[in-house]
């Protein structure tokens, strides 16, 4: 059990997650997004099945993981919001000040993302409905392509949607680490489980399911090559929701107890068996309607709607799909909005709900920028990019990499070897491993993830 012990920061309680579990379902929900639901099983299949796995995991021990350890160890030291952390490390360690851009950056960057996030999660929650509607029933192909391109077309809609989602997370957030963001995993996370597993059992009764296994599992090391690295690498940096300042500031709400070497482990593990039975959820129900799995983010908004309006209980499952969906976004979407109000909280005379409520507001307002661009704003562009896609390649391209890099470097260089082995439990051998990996290997592998990305 993680202490319950609180800590005054600027005149406010700064919160304690209350158990081990509730933190780990925590990051992994923040870890378990979108992106896993349609992005890694369809990396998996194209890129050599359980070979690629392999290669995955190898990355994700080399570069995920020892980054995701080092964003918590400083949040732990810190123990407090992500700038102010690395602001008193630094002076602490008498190094420059400069090093507060990785905590602003952090900040920023979650900032950013939650920004056009929440557009998209406004869109798994306007699909719930119209499968509760049974909008999807008859679905031509022509349909699902204009029922998807309508909601975008809308302003009104889109902003219903998106505040909605807003809401939801906001709520969340304001009701503290325990109260609102620990409490929601422990019920989101076993929720999104049991919904992943339903739908597996529904995919075995497809005829596609064989197919999808041998599609997801099947090793083929002729498909190994270069790009599939890369993109191996690429995907252990971004799945575990690194340089977003999100872990600095889950990892200040730790007790010094928990083992972070351990609990790393174990979110790394569960968002992979996330990842794959979200796979094995999916892809039966392509196969089995002929449909192609190669489709993208069109696979979930367009291609399976098409497939939930033709196939029996069609409209139970789509519901159940996009509640799927909402859920994931909804917890990642909780932890993009927490470093702000942990900011806000901190620098300001504001309480919990009054950061939150003006941390939301300002990220409510940029989404509104972002969600125009799909209609009345869609000629508005910067840098030859409309608003939204502004937002996603300034944050997946530089801020996220540099972030991350910026992490590990201060930790490897910068703090004393001596506080780093007694933070991770390290044995002699385990403090030399850490050494070279977090001195040399990990910082290699972002730099290569950011300028492939370039």
């Amino acid at each position: 059990m993680a202490s319950l012990s609180t800590q005054a920061l600027a005149g406010h309680v700064h919160g304690q997650w209350t158990s081990r579990m509730g933190f780990v379902l925590a990051a992994t929900g923040s870890a378990v997004g979108l992106g896993n639901i349609w992005k890694f099983p369809y990396m998996v299949g194209q890129s050599g099945g359980a070979a690629f796995v392999l290669v995955y995991l190898g990355c994700i021990a080399l570069i995920g993981l020892p980054i995701l350890v080092a964003e918590w160890l400083l949040g732990r030291r810190g123990q407090e919001n992500p700038i102010s952390t690395m602001a008193d490390l630094a002076a602490a360690n008498r190094r420059s000040r400069a090093w507060v851009t990785v905590g602003v950056s952090g900040v920023l960057a979650a900032f950013l993302i939650l920004s056009f996030y929440s557009v998209i999660g406004g869109w798994a929650l306007a699909y719930v409905t119209d499968a509760a509607a049974g909008s999807f029933n008859g679905l031509t192909n022509d349909g699902a392509g204009a029922l998807f391109s309508g909601l975008l077309a809308s302003p009104g809609s889109l902003l219903v949607w998106h505040s909605v989602f807003m809401l939801l997370t906001a709520g969340v957030v304001a009701m503290g680490v325990a109260g609102g963001i620990e409490r929601a995993s422990k019920l989101l996370m076993p929720a999104l489980g049991v919904l992943l597993l339903v739908m597996v059992v529904y995919g075995m009764t497809t005829g596609g399911f064989g197919a999808a296994v041998e599609y997801l599992f099947k090793p083929d090391w002729s498909k190994l090559n270069s790009d599939v690295v890369l993109a191996a690498l690429g995907h252990a940096f971004f799945t575990l929701s690194l340089g977003m300042g999100i872990m600095m500031a889950y990892g200040s709400y730790l007790g010094e107890e928990v083992n972070l070497l351990r609990s790393a482990r174990t979110v790394v593990i569960l968002d992979t068996v996330f990842a794959l039975t979200a796979g094995l959820a999916i892809f039966p129900i392509v196969f089995a309607n002929g449909l192609d799995p190669a489709a993208g983010p069109g696979l979930i908004f367009v291609t399976l709607p098409l497939a939930f309006g033709s196939i029996a209980g069609g409209q139970i499952l789509g519901v159940m799909f996009f509640v799927l969906l909402t859920f994931a976004a909804l917890t990642s979407a909780i932890s993009l909005l927490e470093p702000l109000v942990e900011l806000i909280e901190e620098r300001t005379p504001l309480g919990r709900v009054g950061a939150t409520v003006l941390g939301s507001l300002a990220t409510w307002a940029l989404g509104i920028a972002a969600l125009l661009s799909f209609n009345a704003w869609s000629e508005v562009h910067f840098l030859g990019l409309n608003v939204f896609d502004l937002l996603d390649k300034a944050t997946s391209k530089y801020l996220l990499p540099l972030t991350g890099l910026g992490a590990i470097l201060f930790v490897a260089w910068c703090l004393d070897p001596r506080t780093v082995r007694a933070e991770l439990r390290l044995s002699d051998f385990g403090a030399r491993v850490w050494n070279v990996v977090a001195r040399y290997v990990a910082p290699a592998g972002v730099l290569v993830v950011f300028f492939s990305s370039l």
